[in-house]
C-alpha cells in the first residue's frame, strides 16, 4: 500500500520535542525521514541501560539515524550533501547556528531552491523578539491564558498544550507548502512559533477580548469560580462523592432539564427552576448548591453509566488511566501495543489523524544512534563501501 508522503525525504535536525514529533507524524505518512546528529554534540541524551526510551519511540518512530561530524570539513560537506537532496526540513535550531553549518534557509534555497524549510521559533521569525529561546514554557506566559484557568486565588495554570498544537501546525504547514510546490516548483520558509500556538489554544477568548469593548474585558481577562458560572448546567463542574469530578455541558436548558432533574434528585417542575430564566438568573446559585448536593450522593462510575443510558451531554474527568484502557481509544488505534525488541509487550501513543486510503503506520521504532548512516551515505549519495569505511576510520560519521 502506497502512503501519502512516499518519496518526500526529510532531515530532521530537532531538539524538542515539538519539532521531534513533528517529523515523526511526516515519517508516519510514509515521509523518508533522516534524523542528524552530531558525533562531538548529541542532541539529547539516551537511556540508561534496562530502562526503555518511551519518548524516543514515540517522536523518533519511523526515522532513520545518521551521525556525522560537523566539525570536520568532509562532515559539513555530507551535511550539505544531504541537505541539497531533502523535499524538506524540519528544525527548532537557532538561526546562528543554521548559519554556521550552512543549513539557514537563505544559503539551502540557493543550491536547492524547491527546498521547504519548516522551523519551530519562540516567538515567531520577526521582530524584536524572534531569537528569544524556542521554550515552551516563556511562549505560554505571554499568551494571556494561564492567569484565567485556575480557581481565583490560585497560581496561574501552565498546560503544556502549546507545544502540542505547535506540532501539528508545523507538519501542518509543511505539507501545505508541499502542495504549493507540487503545482509551482517553488519551495518556501514556513515557521510556526510556540507564542502561537499558545495564542490559538485560547483562540474562542482571545478573539473574543480582541472583539468586545474594552469595559467588557475585565471578565475574560480573570479566573472564574466553577460556583460563578452565567449556567449552572453549562461549563460547570461538580464534585462525585469519591472525589471524581462531572462536567455538564448543557447549554440550551430547555432542552435537558427534564433529563438532568431526576437523575439528580430535583423535581423537575420545581418552581425555583421550571424555566431557563430561573435556571440561569433568579435561582442560579440555589441551583448550583442543589446540583452541588445531588452529584455528592454518587461515585463517578454510576454518573457515567446514567449519562451514557440517558444520552446526556455530559461527563466525568478522567486521568491518564482511563484512555490507557478505553476500547475506544483501542479502536482508533491512538494507543498501541508494540512488541519491543528488548522490553516486550509495551503500548504507546498512536497516530491521531485517520485516512481512510493512506493511513499511518508503524514501520520501525526510534533507530540506534548512527543506525543508518552507511545506508543513507550509500543509497541516497551514492558513497561506496570503500568510502564510506574510510569516513568512519576517521571519525567524520558513526
Amino acid at each position: 500500500m502506497s502512503a501519502a508522503l512516499d518519496d518526500v525525504i526529510v532531515l530532521d535536525l530537532t531538539n524538542t520535542f515539538s519539532s521531534s514529533l513533528s517529523a515523526a507524524f511526516l515519517a508516519d505518512f510514509g515521509g523518508s525521514v533522516i534524523r542528524i546528529e552530531f558525533s562531538d554534540q548529541q542532541s539529547e541524551p539516551r537511556p540508561t541501560e534496562g530502562n526503555w526510551d518511551y519518548e524516543a519511540d514515540l517522536i523518533h518512530r519511523n526515522k532513520q539515524s545518521v551521525v556525522l561530524d560537523a566539525g570536520m570539513e568532509q562532515g559539513r560537506k555530507l551535511l550539505a550533501e544531504l541537505a541539497n537532496k531533502a523535499d524538506v526540513i524540519v528544525t527548532d535550531w537557532e538561526i546562528p547556528k543554521l548559519r554556521v553549518l550552512g543549513l539557514d534557509y537563505g544559503t539551502l534555497s540557493k543550491s536547492n531552491p524547491g527546498i521547504i524549510f519548516g522551523r519551530t521559533s519562540g516567538f515567531g521569525p520577526s521582530g524584536p523578539d524572534k531569537d528569544l529561546p524556542v521554550i515552551d514554557e516563556l511562549a505560554a506566559c505571554r499568551a494571556g491564558a494561564m492567569p484565567t484557568l485556575q480557581q481565583p486565588g490560585e497560581p496561574p495554570v501552565y498546560t503544556g498544550a502549546g507545544a502540542m498544537h505547535a506540532t501539528v501546525m508545523l507538519a501542518f504547514g509543511v505539507i501545505t507548502a508541499l502542495v504549493h510546490r507540487q503545482a509551482t516548483g517553488e519551495g518556501q520558509e514556513v515557521d510556526t512559533s510556540f507564542f502561537a500556538a499558545n495564542m490559538y489554544g485560547a483562540s474562542l477568548d482571545l478573539q473574543a477580548f480582541l472583539a468586545i469593548d474594552e469595559d467588557q474585558r475585565e471578565r475574560i481577562m480573570h479566573p472564574i469560580s466553577r460556583l460563578d458560572v452565567s449556567n449552572p448546567i453549562s461549563g460547570s463542574l461538580y464534585p462525585s462523592s469519591d472525589g471524581r469530578w462531572v462536567t455538564l455541558t448543557m447549554p440550551d436548558t430547555d432542552r435537558w432539564w427534564p433529563l438532568l432533574a431526576p437523575a439528580v434528585g430535583i423535581d423537575v417542575d420545581d418552581d425555583r427552576f421550571n424555566t431557563h430564566e430561573k435556571r440561569c438568573e433568579v435561582n442560579r446559585l440555589e441551583l448550583i448548591q442543589e446540583l452541588e448536593a445531588g452529584f455528592g450522593r454518587h461515585p463517578g462510575a454510576h454518573w457515567r453509566q446514567l449519562f451514557a443510558e440517558k444520552q446526556m451531554s455530559a461527563d466525568v474527568i478522567e486521568q491518564f488511566d482511563y484512555p490507557a484502557q478505553d476500547p475506544q481509544v483501542a479502536a482508533n488505534k491512538y494507543i498501541v501495543e508494540l512488541d519491543h525488541p528488548s522490553f516486550g509487550k509495551v503500548k504507546s501513543l498512536g497516530f491521531p489523524i485517520f485516512m481512510s486510503d493512506t493511513p499511518a503506520r508503524l514501520k520501525s521504532l526510534a533507530p540506534c544512534l548512527g543506525q543508518h548512516t552507511a545506508s543513507v551515505l550509500h543509497e541516497l549519495l551514492g558513497y561506496t563501501e570503500d568510502e564510506i569505511y574510510q569516513f568512519t576510520n576517521e571519525g567524520v560519521v558513526v
